[in-house]
């Protein structure tokens, strides 16, 4: 995948008091509003929008609290870095889709992944339960029966991530797992293995999530995890792993 830009439209209703704040946000996100500008004055963003004064107000108190602006006497109300945005509010991920995401954020996304997912597989091979295994299996039944490409895969896929997330047992890991959901939709789309070979290698490397923590390997969970976000990386650059690392194929005894 190139640096180009893939709009994932989030499909969410929108009161009018929402909007305004979801479109000030999509326009700060998508560089419209770039960091350190001063957004305009009151007047013309009510004549913009046609709300009352009290409510833009509390739609930048709104964007404000979501690290996107801050408000500066004498100075007005100004985009702050991206590095003060919150990126597990899910409001701003939501208009992360809307306004359309980059390589730059998938890559972020999976580093994220990277550093929560493995030991949530790991935790979830000593913690789970008989119904988190019945939950696995079923996301893996749903993924065999859905065609590569389709949302249904997707889902089936995303399910099953927020299933490991829930067996680990911590409820930090959960609470990643739910926030991030329709980001990790958005970046399963895009990376679908639409190619005969890549998706069984997807279904493989899922299977041995599965096979590793039903079997309370926790080593084996860890790498298969890694294996299938790296792969998924990879996929999203345009090309697929084909066999795994070496240090993941000495687990393969899942």
């Amino acid at each position: 995948m190139t640096s180009r830009i893939v709009v994932i439209p989030t499909r969410r209703a929108h009161s009018n008091h929402a909007e305004v704040a979801r479109s000030i946000g999509i326009d700060i996100i998508a560089g419209r509003y770039a960091e350190g500008t001063r957004l305009p004055g009151d007047a013309e963003m009510i004549a913009m929008f046609g709300v009352s004064r009290p409510v833009l107000r509390e739609r930048v108190k709104t964007l404000v609290a979501k690290g996107l602006l801050t408000t500066k006497a004498r100075v007005g109300t100004v985009v702050r870095e991206r590095a003060a945005w919150n990126m597990f509010d899910a409001d701003v991920l939501a208009w992360h889709l809307d306004a359309g995401i980059d390589k730059r954020f998938l890559n972020d996304l999976a580093e994220i992944r990277l550093a929560v997912e493995p030991r949530a597989a790991m935790l979830a091979a000593a913690q789970r339960s008989e119904e988190d295994l019945a939950e696995l299996r079923r996301s893996m039944d749903r993924m065999r029966l859905e065609a590569s490409d389709s949302v249904g895969f997707a889902d089936a896929d995303l399910a099953l991530h927020v299933a490991v997330a829930r067996a680990s047992g911590n409820l930090f890991m959960r609470s990643i797992g739910h926030v991030i959901e329709a980001a990790l939709r958005a970046s399963f789309l895009l990376s679908a293995p639409v190619e005969l070979e890549d998706r069984d290698t997807v279904l493989l490397w899922h299977q041995k999530i599965v096979d590793a923590i039903a079997a309370g390997d926790a080593e084996a969970a860890s790498e298969a995890m890694i294996f299938v976000i790296h792969n998924g990386m990879h996929r999203h650059e345009g090309t697929v792993i084909e066999t795994a690392p070496a240090s993941v194929e000495s687990g393969e005894g899942s």
